[in-house]
């Protein structure tokens, strides 16, 4: 154990300093410097955030469950939606040790180019990144701001590079379950991201300059809307709205969609809208009054491999519990993370968003979205957004990427409508309705012209 002085208190006092006085990560050292020279967060931080056990003096430690008879324990590292999803609903949560590796939190190109292009990204006078403060040159590819000191910067952190990966594609059962707990729908979802700018092979797509990335979301089951597809041109300047397409197969023609309406489902049922892709689903300078709000230790679903269910299931899939028929949440593990940066903003580009602010959780080691809660118009609770990300490796099996590292990306995802008390569920899954299999790479190298075109989504919908 360390020496007396730095207990939680301590750490709580110099978080609350950092906020008012805008400084970086870390508690015994800054962050990324000891990231840099060890390739972990250990000497970082003080053992009292970096073990459970020591944090909660002995009541909570890895093996343990976190369910209504001892969440009020660990209350203040929880969300407030999540902690009433335990303490009301009958969910649990899984402890494990911390993860200290950073390798194990990033794939490794992003890593290598995180730390290689450190303090290059700039915020221009339009609000938009630059590599070096230079207008018009392109972000480098990385992490922009891997010691985010402001919201903006833990917003560019996820908002530049989704996935993190130059392509990726993503085979995802949905369910949709009502307040009775019954399941109410099931799709099957294709998702396909592609960087067209800040990419991890610094090349420019088809010399697209103006734009960042296309994302196609292609739907395979059920019957009825199996060849929905929908296709989003972002631009990268943050001040444009995205280009929407999408082809119905029942009136068997793409259309173009009102970009600005992203808080309704695509399809009917579900709580996962366009805004809450990756807890960053809007150009980033259509949301505004951006503020800190907090630094502090959390639990969390990131960065160790016990979210995700290669080599426990055949197509990745995990156990339900909870609710009322024991099927409102997933099976998941949590770990306790030394600092996150808690942030909020307001969607002034939306006058219309039932949204009046999110507040986002950050990981500061690796810029991930933790948790998000989304407050109506009113200032009520309305909606969580909670993901699990990790490498995608365990004892059973392993996902490698080309060089042959572990690769790594979001293992599962939940949507609660706290109001209205109506969950959807995402998971990763190996394969989706259609053939179609997860992916982190565009083998082909004609992931455009599948599924990137107008042309493509109407082709995918009448196949």
């Amino acid at each position: 154990m360390r020496i007396k002085k730095y207990d939680f208190d301590y750490s709580r006092r110099l978080f609350a300093e950092k906020v008012v006085k805008g400084l970086g990560g870390g508690v015994l050292a800054p962050l990324w410097p000891t990231i840099g020279n060890t390739g972990e967060v250990t000497k970082a931080y003080p053992d009292e955030l970096l073990h459970i056990e020591a944090y909660t003096k002995g009541k909570i430690k890895p093996g343990d469950q976190v369910d209504a008879r001892n969440v009020d324990v660990v209350k203040e590292l929880l969300d407030p939606i999540c902690y009433r999803q335990i303490k009301e609903m009958g969910r649990r949560i899984f402890i494990k040790d911390s993860n200290k590796d950073i390798t194990k939190m990033f794939n490794h190109r992003y890593l290598e180019l995180t730390l290689k292009n450190t303090g290059r990204a700039k915020f221009g006078p339009d609000g938009n990144i630059w590599t070096d403060g230079k207008e018009g040159a392109i972000w480098a590819g990385g992490m922009p701001f891997p010691d985010p000191k402001t919201a903006e910067e833990c917003c560019a952190d996820i908002s530049t590079s989704w996935g993190r990966h130059d392509y990726s594609q993503y085979a995802i059962p949905i369910w949709s379950v009502g307040p009775d707990g019954g399941l109410s729908y099931q799709y099957d979802l294709v998702w396909f991201e592609l960087q067209t700018t800040a990419r991890n092979d610094a090349k420019v797509l088809n010399g697209r300059k103006e734009l960042l990335r296309l994302n196609t979301a292609l739907f395979t089951s059920p019957q009825e809307q199996a060849g929905a597809s929908f296709l989003s041109t972002w631009y990268y300047d943050q001040r444009k709205f995205p280009e929407l397409y999408g082809y119905l197969p029942q009136f068997r023609r793409v259309r173009q969609f009102p970009t600005n309406q992203r808080f309704e489902p695509l399809v009917p049922g579900v709580n996962l809208f366009l805004t809450d892709a990756w807890g960053a689903g809007d150009p980033m300078l259509t949301w505004g009054n951006f503020k800190v709000v907090e630094r502090r230790p959390m639990l969390g679903a990131c960065s160790g491999s016990h979210n995700w269910y290669g080599g426990k299931d055949p197509n990745w899939l995990s156990p339900f519990h909870g609710g009322p028929q024991g099927r409102t949440f997933f099976d998941k593990t949590f770990e306790l993370i030394p600092e996150a940066l808690v942030w909020d903003a307001e969607p002034t580009g939306y006058p219309r968003s039932p949204v009046g602010r999110r507040r986002t959780y950050s990981d500061v080691r690796n810029g991930t979205m933790i948790t998000q809660i989304s407050y109506d118009r009113r200032g009520a609770l309305y909606k969580q957004t909670e993901f699990a990300t990790g490498q995608l490796k365990n004892d059973k099996a392993e996902v490698l990427d080309a060089e042959g590292h572990p690769d790594w990306s979001w293992n599962c995802a939940q949507f609660h409508d706290i109001q209205a008390n109506r969950m959807t569920l995402i998971r990763l899954a190996r394969e989706a309705t259609g053939g179609y299999r997860s992916a982190f790479s565009d083998a082909s190298g004609d992931a455009y012209g599948k599924y990137m075109t107008n042309a493509a989504i109407q082709r995918l919908g009448t196949v």
